[in-house]
């Protein structure tokens, strides 16, 4: 009885585990939501519709006409490759698909997040 017990809540245990994993390379879901775009894992997003202050700000001191944005903008991104290969395929902030990462991750521009749920 006690080895049952036990073998039980060691598959729960472990099951758990592997459902509450963070994501590591971009599945071939996320693959198709980015159609044309680039996968980024960014420490924050927000909608062109309501950024705040300073992306504001950083927006300007890089050019860029705020009136024109009309997509998300994803702040201190880094790309997540297919493969795994050279790091940088785990994503712990919000991923998402931009089409537009000139700005060496600083910002990205035309993105949407991208949300998987299976």
């Amino acid at each position: 009885m006690f080895a049952r017990l036990s073998t039980a809540l060691l598959a729960f245990t472990l099951a758990t585990a592997v459902v509450a994993a963070p994501g590591g390379r971009p599945s071939e879901v996320e693959y198709e939501q980015c159609n044309g775009g680039e996968i980024q894992c960014c420490n924050s997003y927000q909608k062109a519709d309501s950024l705040d202050y300073n992306t504001s700000k950083l927006l300007g001191l890089l050019n860029i006409d705020v009136k024109q944005i009309t997509a998300g903008v994803g702040l201190t991104c880094t790309g997540i490759n297919a493969v795994g290969i050279g790091g940088g395929s785990s994503c712990t902030q919000q991923k998402v698909c931009c089409t537009n990462n000139k700005f060496n991750g600083v910002v990205a521009l035309g993105c949407s997040p991208i949300n998987v749920s299976l």
